[in-house]
């Protein structure tokens, strides 16, 4: 059935309108997928009107895949790369007839294939493109795509060449290998995977004999790929011609950008860092998908009281918050889980990055160019200019930066940033390291934030542990609370990769600089005394938050012997 025919039997039956049409077949010729999962996208019709639509027209019952959880062995009848050249799936079976949905049902050398391939006989039920590739997604083990990826490679073995060195290799050969089909498909499925497996970080290292590609997948690395060593300039080159970088610079870094559309038009930007070593170019892909971002303040892992006390520090009109942790532990998300709280009509927000990782409507965001004189110290001072209410300094590095942003805390704007230290109580410390003078601190700071992310337990193989109740004594929960405490861990499954967790979960440990505090400050007092003097006056600390974490089911006991310090 043709597109254009489909289209005008959907008007005729009055479920979309011809303007609509005419919207969908533009959108279409750029997307490249079916009218019907176009106007889908759009919003003009669902998926279960798409669906009984095209059973009306086809005379074939209707599936909708998504309602379904066909038993793993019926799936496998049909090998995935069967699937994706029909775009057929088998759900179900009865006796000696297998149920598959398709999304062209007319196709009956597909059907004859799939009789002689399975050796049943073959029941037809239509389904939507969107429905079929959401199958495909969650019925199917890809990780096999990977391989099949590789499969028109030879072996890494004798295809190390010595011939000539790094810098002998011509722009024009490296041009040329990164555009071969193998190449380009290589390179697109790792981008794919990584996005689907929920990776945040892909890396590609080369070594002096292999080459490996690793994903970062709640917060841990892991390897998925070792393709073939003559691979890795052509590698390299494909995703510097993506992120529009300079393929014949093969000495110093270089730092660029890749945006993707994948499947249901969703856009996904990758942040591309190389950098020269021993072996080759080592690529970074951090992968900034908005549709994960978690701007819910009450979503992130704040416990009540913490929460309360985290909303109270943000709404003073003027001051300054601060979040603490080590590199990747979630300080940004909680930042812009801040300023989507602030961020109203009346409200002039400014903030100053390096790098800006997501776009926020209504903020004005300026990426750091330490090379040309635009550092964090610069960007302050302009904001200071610009009439703001709140300015976010994406991190402390030195002592301008933190001078200026406490003196903008002094006069009436509320500033946010980060800083590297262990816990909240040791980040005084470090300011009045960095030369800010006592009274200063005392006077401007109103919160300080600690956090690390700890990963939950995947909740598809959640399993009770056997933890010994002397183990989380130790840890510090309270004797008679852990004689009813059950520890949970995953055991590993197709919805986790095996690894027993999926997502994480932050772990906080919030500091308001009160009356007391300040005098402490003041006084000269040491770190160990304001944290023991902030937990008398009810703080949380990371590993007791870790604890609560335990208790509620959310994460193990491993995860936070590995993310906390013992109080």
């Amino acid at each position: 059935m043709a597109n254009e025919r489909i289209g005008e039997k959907l008007v005729k039956n009055a479920l979309i309108t011809t303007d609509q049409l005419l919207e969908a077949q533009k959108e279409q010729k750029t997307s490249g997928s079916r009218l019907g999962s176009q106007l889908v996208k759009l919003g003009y019709l669902s998926e279960e009107q798409l669906v009984k639509f095209l059973s009306d027209q086809y005379g074939l019952p209707p599936m909708i895949l998504r309602d379904k959880k066909p038993e793993s062995d019926v799936v496998a009848l049909i090998p995935l790369h069967v699937v994706q050249k029909y775009n057929a799936i088998a759900f179900a079976r009865n006796g000696s007839t297998l149920k598959v949905a398709m999304t062209d049902p007319t196709n009956i050398f597909a059907v004859d294939d799939l009789k002689f391939l399975t050796g049943y006989s073959i029941e037809v039920y239509v389904t939507s493109e969107d429905s079929l590739k959401w199958a495909i997604d969650n019925f199917y083990d890809q990780s096999a795509s990977l391989d099949e990826a590789l499969s028109g490679f030879e072996s890494d073995q004798d295809a190390i060449e010595l011939a000539g060195g790094e810098d002998d290799v011509a722009v024009g050969d490296l041009e040329r290998e990164a555009d071969q089909a193998p190449v380009i498909k290589l390179v697109n499925i790792t981008l794919v995977d990584a996005i689907k497996k929920g990776a945040s970080d892909i890396h590609i290292e080369p070594y002096e004999k292999y080459m490996r590609i690793r994903y970062r997948l709640d917060g841990i690395l892991y390897q998925v790929m070792r393709p073939p060593m003559r691979l890795k300039n052509a590698i390299v080159s494909r995703i510097k011609i993506m992120a529009r970088l300079d393929i014949a610079e093969r000495r110093l870094p270089q730092d660029g950008r890749i945006k993707l559309r994948i499947q249901g038009g969703k856009e996904v930007e990758f942040r591309v860092s190389i950098l020269p070593t021993l072996f080759g170019e080592k690529v970074v892909l951090r992968i900034l998908d908005k549709s994960g971002l978690q701007l819910d303040m009450t979503k992130l892992g704040f416990e009540e009281g913490a929460l309360a006390k985290f909303k109270e520090g943000i709404y003073r009109p003027w001051g300054m918050v601060l979040v603490t942790g080590p590199t990747g532990s979630g300080k940004t998300t909680t930042l812009y889980s801040a300023l989507s709280e602030l961020n109203k009509i009346d409200c002039n927000i400014s903030t100053a990055e390096d790098p800006v990782e997501y776009d926020l409507a209504g903020v004005n965001q300026v990426q750091m160019h330490e090379e040309i004189g635009l550092s964090f110290a610069a960007a302050l001072r302009s904001f200071l200019r610009q009439d703001p209410d709140i300015i976010l300094v994406g991190e402390i590095r030195d002592f301008e930066t933190a001078e200026i942003g406490i003196k903008s805390a002094l006069t009436g704007h509320l500033v946010l940033s980060t800083l590297h230290t262990n816990d909240a109580p040791s980040t005084i410390n470090r300011l009045l390291n960095m030369g800010i003078e006592p009274f200063l601190v005392a006077s401007s700071v109103n919160l300080i934030v600690a956090q690390r992310l700890a990963r939950k337990i995947c909740p598809h193989c959640k399993k009770e542990d056997d933890v010994t109740k002397e183990t989380i004594i130790q840890m510090g929960i309270d004797p008679e609370q852990a004689e009813n405490v059950v520890c949970y861990r995953g055991e590993g499954c197709s919805q986790c990769n095996k690894t027993g967790y999926q997502g994480r979960i932050a772990l906080y440990e919030v500091l308001p600089v009160d009356d007391v505090i300040k005098e402490m400050i003041l006084m000269g007092a040491s770190s160990s005394e304001i944290k023991q003097e902030a937990i008398n006056r009810g703080m949380k600390t990371l590993r007791q938050s870790g604890l609560t974490k335990i208790v509620e089911g959310i994460t193990s006991v491993p995860e936070v012997l590995r993310t906390t310090m013992a109080d």
